[in-house]
């Protein structure tokens, strides 16, 4: 059978569709928060001020936008602030939240991949049901089940297990639920998808070889595993570093992530500037590493001539 191939001009339009839509909807807007980050206010609601000066002929920039987020204003000491706390804590808390959808999402994947293939469809309809539902209900429902009447503290003193409300909501336990359980999803299917492909005969081979089950399965699957385990790590990090909803709601008042913040000085405070600032920064701490990982492995991952 003859090689279908596309003609040169539709291969260079498909080849740039994804270009235009990384361009349209995520370089645009970036460069649109990078220009407000330097921008100076001063008195002005509108953010969008143009950075040259016609009189003078120079461009002003407005650098303390960004250095106020690294020094306090009094002069305090440097990586000292707020904002520094706030990042620190975000990315802790998307950490543990990844770190716990993996802990709780592969046991997932895997009885997924090793079960029928007639069952795996309602499998994996169970596992994205949640999507069926409005992200800010599934929210408050957890306010109802972790209260001090709700469900839990009602079912621990039904058994007699305590004698009092525990307090649950609005602590760090409360908020690494709800992240957790909102973003378990985004770490099975990608796990799924990659377990689903692995030739579990390699497993057969392994145990004829001697291999006990968990060597077997630390020695053969996770290394097979190590594609979906990045990718859903990366899908569960990156929104949980951001993450506004879950904080606000089940979080308490030291829980401040740096979306609360970035929200607070932009709608608050009227600051745009600095929360663009703000955002900027974080977009970096993000992708700076992601690039630099990815320049490495893929260099390890050539062959070599």
């Amino acid at each position: 059978m003859a090689n279908f191939t596309l003609p040169m001009p539709g291969k260079r339009f498909v080849i740039s569709v994804p270009y235009v839509w990384l361009i349209a909807f995520f370089l645009l807007p970036f460069l649109i928060l990078l220009y407000i980050s330097f921008v100076d206010m001063g008195n002005d609601i509108s953010p969008f001020k143009p950075l040259w000066d016609s009189s003078t002929g120079l461009i002003h920039l407005k650098y303390e936008n960004y250095w106020s987020i690294f020094r306090t204003t009094d002069g305090g000491q440097l990586f000292q602030t707020i904002y520094i706390e706030a990042y620190v804590r975000s990315i802790w808390y998307a950490l543990c939240t990844a770190v716990l959808c993996l802990v709780i999402g592969y046991p997932f994947s895997y009885f997924i991949a090793r079960s029928k293939p007639s069952v795996r469809p309602a499998l994996l309809m169970m596992v994205m049901l949640p999507f069926w539902t409005s992200f800010l209900l599934r929210v408050y429902a957890w306010k109802g089940i972790l209260a001090d009447q709700g469900l839990v503290n009602q079912a621990l003193l039904a058994l007699g297990l305590i004698t009092e409300p525990i307090q649950m909501l609005y602590t760090n336990v409360s908020m690494l639920v709800g992240m957790t359980y909102v973003y378990l999803p985004f770490m099975v299917l990608p796990l799924y998808a990659n377990l689903v492909k692995m030739d579990f005969r390699l497993l057969e081979a392994a145990h004829d070889l001697g291999a006990s089950p968990f060597k077997a399965f630390w020695l053969v699957t996770v290394p097979l595993s190590k594609a979906g385990i990045i990718a859903g790590f990366m899908l569960v990090f990156i929104p949980s570093v951001g993450e506004f909803v879950i904080p606000s709601l089940l979080g308490g008042p030291e829980n401040i992530m740096i979306g609360r913040v970035v929200w607070d000085e932009m709608f608050t405070s009227n600051n745009w500037p600095r929360a663009t600032a703000l955002a900027v920064v974080m977009i970096g701490l993000i992708v700076v590493p992601l690039a630099i990982y990815y320049h490495y492995t893929g260099d390890a991952a050539e062959p070599k001539a």
